[in-house]
């Protein structure tokens, strides 16, 4: 089976007023988690933004690359069955019961191949989905097969 060598998450936040959050986002993928991080303000209300996790010398822009790596931890497309795709939120240490966040849409892509491609655009509809203590901390995404949905514009900058 062939090697997971890159991930590209898009991400993007709720406009809902205090739909943002300071706390801890993951994507579960072939069995671990990665951790969602940029040098920028990340899930501010109505960001969107790509997160590339991948190897060395590629165009990977994610906080702790090295532990963030795919192509480190010898992850296969055999996985993508075995083991569901998902966002988890991590609320923040300072107000753990009370933080939230409106998660509005995830996609993934694998190896930068439609083939493998997750969504929650089938799932999520309207203003977004909370999550938090109170509304549940994981998003489960939906793997598209045969009728791929065109990929979102990347998008590494915030949208106000």
């Amino acid at each position: 089976m062939p090697k997971v060598t890159r991930i590209e998450l898009h991400l993007q936040t709720g406009g809902q007023r205090n739909a943002g959050t300071d706390g801890d986002i993951y994507l579960g993928i072939c069995g671990r988690e990665f951790y969602i991080d940029s040098p920028e303000d990340d899930f501010e209300t109505g960001a969107t933004r790509t997160y590339v996790f991948a190897g060395a010398g590629s165009d990977r822009n994610v906080l702790h690359p090295e532990l963030n790596d795919p192509t480190t931890h010898n992850l296969t497309t055999e996985n993508i069955e075995k083991f569901p795709v998902y966002i988890r939120f991590q609320p923040h240490a300072s107000a753990p019961r009370s933080d939230r966040w409106q998660l509005q849409r995830a996609d993934v892509y694998l190896n930068g191949l439609d083939l493998y491609e997750w969504s929650t655009a089938s799932i999520i509809k309207g203003p977004g989905i909370w999550l938090g203590v109170h509304a549940g901390l994981v998003m489960h995404l939906a793997r598209h097969i045969d009728s791929a949905p065109s990929r979102p514009p990347v998008r590494r900058e915030q949208v106000s």
